[in-house]
Formats: structure tokens, sequence, C-alpha cells
């Protein structure tokens, strides 16, 4: 059959396996790439890419609405890729297998479909506390709809499911367990076979979130029981945009359609319409087609690499990279579980983690940082994130240790004593004077002290234009932030903190109207993010609205060039400082 190999599965020499990744060839701020952000995205083997591109260049038409030979072609290639994906997960047939574009899209389709036709007000939802949003926020949107009630499976303290609660939760009211097989911020892999077992013998439902899981083990749905299975496409070296949903057939064909469109219909007549049957029931339009047949090529990549070997090379990397994190004094690993998937979180009791991402990047080493998409995890863990390494089959030993001793190096360099003593100084920092956010009431105050304190921007663009590398300007834009005024007590308070900005900001600001200017003060949990803001308050502090409004910040950082070391995350927050500091100008004009 097409897309099976009748030869066992072996795993590659490294060196032949990594070639077949262009990507990992390249170089990054004059490093080689270390990718270590598997765990969001893997990247693409030659064999996905060129299927895709052969789609475009060789047979682009639609799948099975055109009599020519185009089509034909297409359609074939289409239907092959979900018979791969049958093999893949071992599911009875083909038609239990659904296009979707992704887990989050899968997820919300059985929650539309399946559940508003199914749940009443007090059936319950079990859900776990390790679960990524796209496993919440769609339960959470049924239960307000349905009045179904969503309880949570929590964790012991390494990380693992506490399943004598779970077995607690579960009741006669049970009608649904959605549960993740493996977390992407923690990496724990969870006993999903006991779990459904479980939900069963309760006589609910599961739907299992595989996102994590399909890219580093083997799937059965049938041994594992499950009555839903879903996954993205670009987690599992496919393309990005296409991703499945696997229901067990006798399920599915009971739920109602959820989108309606071409492909999903039998026939359409204004006194009615006729639905198709699976699995195009579920592929209202056109679908991503081209995604299908690149991931198709991504599960015949994996398939045909031995599992066990896989397991053991990815288990390896993860293991030395957890010895190496755990002799470096001021780092914390984050998930010990029993059973672990090649993920490691930690945080630093010294840098936050956006400076560890920072630093890191600038060494060619990707990483993740932030709560991953998480935050009831992390509200449980009393974190604001962690910083993730995540690896996959084609990540080595070489890289593991670079990614050690980048580590190891930041936690014993000159600039390490300049984070330490600013902890020190933010940690005994006097409280000051009574926070001011200005109103429009008119009234007269006097300029604090405080807000005089603004960085000076020509004296930092002495500083910075006069640095080569971006080592030596990192550590300036560190000083920078250890000489802005530290904020405590009140004047870090919910109302002054900012959205949008992936570490905590606090902004204030005071209107003096006898010279009609604005003066600005803001402080972050965040080093790097200290120093960038002693940079924004230097742009806009001490000018009028109508200044401020008409500066360029984006234009400020790539005369000092800094733009280009802007992540999007450390960007999007900055934009979110100046939009309020200009929104605030504008409601003074």
């Amino acid at each position: 059959m097409k897309g099976q190999t009748d030869t066992k599965p072996i795993f590659p020499d490294l060196d032949h396996l990594r070639q077949q990744f262009p990507l990992l060839s390249r170089s990054v701020h004059g490093h080689p790439l270390v990718y270590l952000d598997n765990a969001a995205t893997t990247q693409k083997p030659l064999s996905v890419i060129e299927s895709v591109d052969r789609y475009y260049r060789e047979q682009n038409a639609n799948v099975h609405r055109a009599a020519h030979f185009l089509s034909a072609c297409t359609t074939h290639a289409f239907e092959a890729a979900r018979e791969t994906a049958r093999h893949f997960i071992n599911a009875r047939f083909a038609e239990e297998v659904i296009w979707t574009r992704g887990a989050t899209e899968a997820i919300n389709l059985v929650a539309n479909s399946w559940g508003r036709s199914q749940l009443k007000e007090g059936d319950e939802i079990v859900l776990s506390r390790l679960e990524h949003h796209a496993n919440i926020v769609p339960w959470q949107l049924l239960a307000e709809t349905t009045g179904a009630i969503i309880k949570v499976i929590e964790l012991d303290e390494s990380g693992n499911l506490d399943l004598q609660q779970y077995q607690r939760l579960l009741s006669q009211k049970t009608r649904l367990v959605a549960i993740a097989h493996i977390s992407n911020a923690i990496g724990t892999i969870s006993p999903v076979k006991a779990i459904i077992e479980l939900a069963h013998n309760a006589g609910a439902l599961v739907l299992v979130d595989g996102s994590q899981a399909v890219a580093h083990q083997k799937v059965d749905v049938q041994a594992l029981d499950a009555d839903f299975y879903v996954f993205s496409g670009h987690k599992v070296y496919g393309p990005t945009g296409i991703g499945i949903l696997y229901g067990r057939r006798e399920l599915m064909e009971s739920m109602p359609p959820w989108q309606g469109g071409g492909e999903m219909i039998e026939r359409v007549s204004f006194s009615g319409t006729r639905f198709n049957s699976l699995p195009f029931k579920f592929e209202a339009g056109t679908p991503n087609i081209a995604g299908a047949i690149g991931l198709g090529k991504a599960m015949e990549f994996v398939s045909g690499i031995d599992s066990e070997a896989m397991n053991a090379h990815e288990d390896k990397l993860r293991k030395l990279v957890e010895d190496g994190l755990t002799s470096i004094n001021d780092i914390r690993l984050i998930g010990q579980a029993k059973h672990k998937a090649p993920v490691v979180s930690f945080v630093s009791s010294h840098y936050h983690n956006q400076d560890i991402g920072l630093m890191l990047d600038q060494q060619g080493i990707a990483v993740r940082t932030g709560h991953h998409c998480a935050m009831p995890l992390m509200e449980s863990l009393n974190l604001n994130g962690t910083v993730r390494a995540s690896f996959a089959i084609y990540n080595s030993v070489d890289e593991v240790k670079a990614f050690v001793d980048a580590l190891e190096k930041l936690h014993h360099t000159p600039l390490h004593d300049v984070i330490v003593d600013m902890k020190s100084e933010m940690a005994c920092a006097p409280e000051n004077t009574q926070p001011v956010n200005e109103t429009l009431s008119g009234e007269v105050m006097e300029l604090p002290e405080i807000f005089r304190q603004a960085p000076n921007l020509t004296a930092i663009a002495e500083r910075l234009n006069n640095l080569s590398g971006w080592q030596e300007r990192y550590r300036q834009i560190m000083l920078l932030g250890k000489e802005l005024p530290v904020l405590s007590g009140e004047w870090k308070s919910d109302e002054a903190r900012l959205h949008g900005c992936e570490s905590s900001v606090w902004l204030h600001y005071h209107y003096d109207d006898e010279t009609m200017r604005l003066y600005f003060i803001a402080d972050s949990d965040a080093r790097v993010i200290r120093g960038l803001i002693a940079i924004v308050l230097a742009v806009f502090s001490g000018k009028t609205p109508e200044e401020v409004e008409g500066e360029n910040i984006e234009q400020w950082f790539r005369e000092l060039d800094l733009f280009n070391h802007l992540s999007p995350s450390r960007g999007n927050g900055l934009k979110a400082i100046v939009k309020e500091i200009q929104a605030i100008a504008h409601r003074y004009r």
C-alpha cells in the first residue's frame, strides 16, 4: 500500500538524518543553529518540503469535484495521505480520520458538534492541570452555553497526575474526560490508557490531545480505546495549518455537522439539506490539500524510524540536559514526573526567563520562554513561566552540551554579577512616594521626584553606538536597567500593570499642567525589559502629548542597532508599552 514500508523501521545515522532537514544547517547571529523549540514546532524534512512544492508545481487542482486528470491525481494523493494517517494511529477505518487545521480546531469541532448536542446543565467535563489552553477554553465556552461543570485533575509535587483524585472526580455525571497525552510545558507523560479505562467504567467518553505524543511514540488509538484523538501536523515534522481528528465511526456518524459548505453536503435545496457521509461531513470547504499531502509524508518519515531507538535517543538527550542543569546552583528544574517526554523546563533564581531566552538566542540556541499556553499549570506552580528546551529526533549530544555550557557560562560571567547586583537592589528598594496615575480632572500636581529621573537619550546613544559585539551591547542594556529607578509597593499595583507583555510591566505617568508635558516611569521583573524600558522612557518622557504621539520608537531602536535583536514576544511587549504611552498622550491633546 502506498505510504507503507515492508522493511523494518531503522534508526538512521544522525548526521545523515540531519541532512534531511535543510534549516538545521543555517546559522543564527553568527553561530550554528541549535534548535531546541520542538514542542512548539518541529523542522521539516526534505520529503515533506518537496511534496508540498511538487503539489503546487505539478498537480495543483481541487479534490473530489472535477473530472480531469489533475484533480484525479490530487484526489488520489489527498486520500492516500488519509490512509497513511489511518495506519499511523491504527484507526479501523479511513473515514475515522478527519482533516482539520490542527489540534485546536479538532477539539473545537468535538466541543461544538458532540458537546452542544449531548451535554446539558449539570453534566461534568474533567480536564487536567496539565492542559494546553486549546484543551481548556473550548470546554469553558461549551460549559457556559450548556450549563456543564468543569472539574480538574491536580498534580503531585513531581508533576504526575493524581490518579486517586481523578477517580474521586468521576461520577455518573461525568460525560467527557479531555486529557493531554503529554504535557507541552513540563513533559509529563500521562497514563492515558488507564485514564480512558476509568472514564469508560464511569460511562464517560475520552478525548486525548496527542499533539506532543505522535512525534515521540507510536500511538495506537484502538489499543488505547480512545473515543477521540487529536494532533497537529506541524509538531510531527509536517506543515502548519493541518491536523487530524480521529473519532470512533459510530460516534461521529451520530454527531451533527459543525460547519456548513461545500463537500459536507450530499444534496442541497431550499426545502432542506442532506449531509454527506464520513469523513466529508466534517470537512466543509476546500481543504488544506498541500498540508494533508505534506503531513502524509511526515507520517511516513516518522514511521520509517525505529520508535524504541528514537525514544532511547531522545531520552538520553533529556537526561543529559537535566543532569547538566542540576549542577548549576541557580537553576531549578520544573516537572520531574516518573515518565517524561524530551522536554526540560526550568527557572533561574537570578535571571528572568526572557533574559535567558535572549542570551541563548544570541548564541544561536533557540528555546521557548513564558507560560507555554499553560497558564493554569504555571499558576499552580506559582510561576510566571519557565524556560523550556524540547528535543527531537535530529538533536545531537553536541547540541545538548552547547546548551548546557551556555547556561553555565551565563551564570559565571561579569554579566551575572550585574544581574545579582540588580536583584539585590530591587529586593531592598525603599518604598517610594504615593504612585501617580494622573486623571483628566485637571488637578495641578507637583512633579514627583521619581519622574525627573528619566534616562537621557543622547547619553544612551553614545553608550550603545560605540560598541561592536552584541554581548557588550547587551551588558550595557542590563546596566541601563540597573540604573532605572526601582518601583515597589503600591507602584506595582494591578491597575498599573500592562497587558500584552510576556513579563510583568508597570507604568505610571504624570501630566504637568504648567509645562503641558507628560512624564513616565515604568518597571519590569525582566532585567532586559528594564533596560529596554529605559530607552522607551528616554524617548517619550518630558515631551508634550503631540510630541509623544509623533515619536517612532521603532526608528530609534533601528538607529541604536537593537531592532533586529527583539524577539516577537519582546517586541510585542515593547509595543504594548508604547501603545499605552501614546494612548495616554492622545487623551491630553
